[in-house]
């Protein structure tokens, strides 16, 4: 039988891994595509608040209580460090992973203050 909670929590897995793949690549899809180039800085800012600040990700805490009510024992620290830690990041503190995450926004910033100041040359 189909439990909705455990096909609802898998979902929101699904959304935070293209989250994750649109904050990392979204640069590369967003030349000459204005409207796409400001929302990936939003989402870009936006990522860098919600892993530096004192709030909780919504898609963390919409896939925790998914999981419960799939009968799933939730995890309770933040997605990357749950996922992707074991995998990339083996005996490496929350904070480095969280700071890691921030690092990678602020370089693609990086990237789109490079194209905002050769806008006229290349076609921001």
């Amino acid at each position: 039988m189909l439990n909705l909670y455990r096909i609802l929590s898998v979902a929101a897995l699904t959304v935070h891994l293209v989250w994750i793949l649109w904050v990392i690549f979204g640069w590369l899809v967003t030349r000459n595509r204005p409207l796409l180039r400001w929302f990936h800085i939003l989402t870009l800012i936006y990522s860098i608040v919600i892993e530096i600040g004192p709030w909780p990700c919504p898609l963390t805490m919409a896939e925790e209580r998914l999981q419960q009510g799939a009968g799933i024992q939730p995890y309770h620290e933040p997605f990357l460090v749950h996922y992707l830690e074991a995998l990339v990041y083996p005996n490496v503190s929350q904070t480095v992973v969280t700071w890691c995450g921030v690092a990678v926004c602020l370089i693609i910033l990086g990237v789109y203050a490079q194209r905002f100041r050769r806008r006229r040359i290349v076609g921001w």
